[in-house]
């Protein structure tokens, strides 16, 4: 099941959480999860963004892990989320909770593959958005044990 979104990354951020989810995910950022663009907590993610606008997202629920296709993303990272109530949210880090979107899954650990593109036009015109300028960020989610947290691709451009 594939579905797109477009969310506020109100504080750089886009939040992708189980829906009984009690984490803090205050906290979770630090000078190197800043430069990661991932903060965890056991029920709860932060993904990063580079722009503080709306961003595109397409949310894949998946029965298995997908392939690598970090080749066509700046920013690629993985973590591991435990899911209780079998119900993913994803949201921006300010949105009305209630109206979030949730997405179907089985409960216990799942994978969330964070893959993002487009970083360098989205902080040219963060401004200006348009599809051609907008940050796209897509998120995988399937059921795994849980493994670390893992940085595949780290954008280091900028906006020039």
């Amino acid at each position: 099941m594939a579905s797109n979104l477009e969310l506020f990354a109100d504080y750089f951020q886009i939040h992708v959480l189980g829906d009984d989810s009690e984490g803090d995910l205050g906290d979770v950022w630090t000078e190197q999860t800043v430069a990661d663009g991932l903060g965890v907590a056991e029920d709860a993610l932060a993904i990063g963004t580079a722009v503080n606008v709306t961003v595109a997202v397409g949310v894949e629920v998946l029965a298995e892990p997908p392939v690598d296709d970090s080749d066509d993303f700046d920013h690629v990272v993985e973590a591991s989320l435990h899911l209780t109530s079998g119900r993913l949210v994803v949201m921006g880090c300010t949105d009305y909770y209630p109206d979030a979107a949730r997405f179907e899954m089985p409960t216990g650990w799942t994978r969330i593959r964070a893959s993002r593109r487009n970083l360098a036009a989205a902080v040219r015109s963060a401004s200006d958005r348009t599809p051609e300028t907008s940050e796209q960020v897509r998120l995988q989610a399937w059921p795994a044990p849980y493994t670390e947290p893992h940085i595949t691709k780290r954008w280091t451009g900028s906006a020039s």
